[in-house]
């Protein structure tokens, strides 16, 4: 017998057993066609999930990209993506590869949790908050399997701070921030892992980086989405390059400029032939490639690497500064995003976009959920990447800092610095996108309208663990050994 609620009040009045059962029969017929309707819809969003390559490149200049313009480095696979899908011309990080990647990773703004200012060094202890939910984590609990290739620079002297111990079911590459091309170390200590053990064999980084991506793709279940994280350390310093690579730009006089050019065109090839295998494998026109930088490219040569170099061989174009400073060159990066019949190919987004944004966004496109989460600075850009509508974005914070903050409101972006001697720079980023013209002396409401902002923020902000841990670390050199506490009993693992 039908409950009353299910019926309703009418069909509590009907009299006669056939007109009950006639009631009865169509209720039960609605429910199911009801209940089978859910059913294909939720198939059907199962299988519109995608598969997920998120691609990020290390100190990569603005205009070190053919789809910038004319450059003499050569990217045609990444000029390729960005023919067939969305370029994302305001798309914003931290100035430094750390805040970056914990903002990737988070969804939160880094000064939230400490990492904020500078990067984690060799002898830093600390890493990222182990009570932060991650974006690996989040799509795990969705159904994806989780795979990490790469740098990942959130923490290394401790394992809980470790990829897989954050929802990655799989690590191959580097903890630490800077390694050696050829023998994979940081101050002579290995730094290259498989699966929180070390690994001891012969190759130039980028090439086994796109290897293990490669055979990740051809080795995985397609029935089960994918997200594969393909953190490059290219082209980071130090800037070695194979010979035939460099071969390729005899005609760059620098050597640094040289073999940076080489390190691009390397890592372009591979992402080539990752893009290969996800099409070899039936995989591509239902897989979601991203790929951005991690800031802006180096332009003081002091912020290149521990290696010594006399300029640094990263052009930004017109974009003011590099890497390390709060200017457009050091946080608008190159960025695109292509998804074969769901993003149109060949479109600027010109939307703001932070890369904070990318957790909310890709977890709602995987199906899972964000409650798990701390509270999101991020918001979900995706009717802006695949449907020319607004990012609902009005606001930028590119970094805050005791010493400094920058942020930006609509077209206004304020950058303050503390320390004395104290400057305030008020610019109009839509007018001058290049940071030509300071108008803080003509607009002083506006700047004090952006400074109570930024005091805001500074308010909410985390001490800084690099500056917590500066003091003694400056006693026993901020560089030098790193601690990588890999199990004693597993010192050598072959692939």
């Amino acid at each position: 017998m039908i409950p009353r609620s299910i019926l309703g009040k009418r069909g509590a009045h009907f009299q006669g057993a056939g007109k009950t059962m006639s009631t009865a029969f169509r209720t039960t017929s609605t429910l199911a066609g009801l209940l089978v309707f859910s059913l294909v819809l939720s198939a059907s969003a199962a299988e519109d999930r995608p598969h997920i390559v998120y691609l990020l490149a290390d100190d990569l200049g603005w205009k070190d990209v053919g789809f910038h313009g004319a450059s003499e480095i050569k990217t045609p696979n990444l000029d390729k993506l960005a023919a067939g899908g969305a370029r994302l011309d305001q798309f914003y990080v931290h100035p430094m590869c750390t805040p970056t990647r914990a903002a990737l990773m988070t969804g939160r703004y880094p000064f939230r949790y400490g990492l904020q200012t500078l990067v984690i060094p060799s002898k830093g202890s600390y890493g990222l908050a182990t009570d932060e939910w991650l974006l690996p984590q989040a799509l795990k609990e969705a159904g994806y399997a989780t795979a990490m290739v790469g740098k990942w620079h959130l923490g290394h002297a401790d394992r809980k701070y470790w990829p897989r111990q954050h929802g990655f079911d799989y690590h191959y590459g580097a903890v630490l921030g800077e390694i050696d091309y050829f023998t994979h170390s940081a101050h002579d200590v290995l730094d290259w892992q498989r699966n929180d053990h070390p690994v001891q064999e012969a190759g130039y980084v980028t090439e086994l980086l796109g290897r293990d991506a490669v055979r990740l793709i051809s080795e995985h279940d397609p029935s089960r989405p994918l997200f594969l994280y393909l953190a490059f350390t290219a082209p980071h310093a130090p800037y070695q390059a194979p010979p035939e690579y460099l071969d390729r730009y005899a005609g760059i006089g620098d050597p640094a400029r040289r073999s940076y050019a080489a390190m691009i065109t390397c890592m372009d090839e591979q992402i080539g032939r990752v893009l290969a295998a996800l099409e070899e494998r039936g995989l591509r026109e239902n897989t979601l490639v991203v790929f951005h930088g991690d800031n802006g490219g180096t332009r003081d040569a002091r912020l290149s690497g521990e290696g010594q170099v006399k300029t640094a061989p990263c052009d930004n174009g017109p974009l003011r500064g590099g890497k390390g400073q709060l200017y457009e060159g050091g946080t608008r990066v190159p960025a695109v995003m292509n998804w074969p019949g769901r993003i149109p190919p060949g479109v600027k987004i010109s939307e703001l976009v932070h890369v904070v944004d990318m957790l909310p966004t890709l977890v709602t496109l995987g199906g899972g959920s964000t409650k798990p989460c701390k509270p999101l600075d991020g918001v979900d850009v995706w009717p802006a990447i695949a449907a020319a509508k607004t990012s609902g974005r009005t606001e930028v914070v590119y970094n805050i800092e005791p010493f400094r903050g920058a942020v930006r409101a609509g077209d206004w972006k304020l950058v303050w610095r503390a320390t004395l001697p104290s400057q305030v720079e008020l610019f109009n980023v839509a007018r001058d996108p290049n940071e030509t013209t300071d108008l803080a002396p003509q607009e002083p409401q506006k700047v004090l309208e952006l400074q109570a902002r930024i005091g805001k923020l500074a308010e909410e902000s985390a001490k800084p663990l690099f500056m917590q841990t500066a003091v003694n670390a400056v006693f026993s050199g901020i560089f030098g050994p790193a601690p990588i506490p890999f199990e004693e009993d597993s010192s050598t693992v072959e692939p």
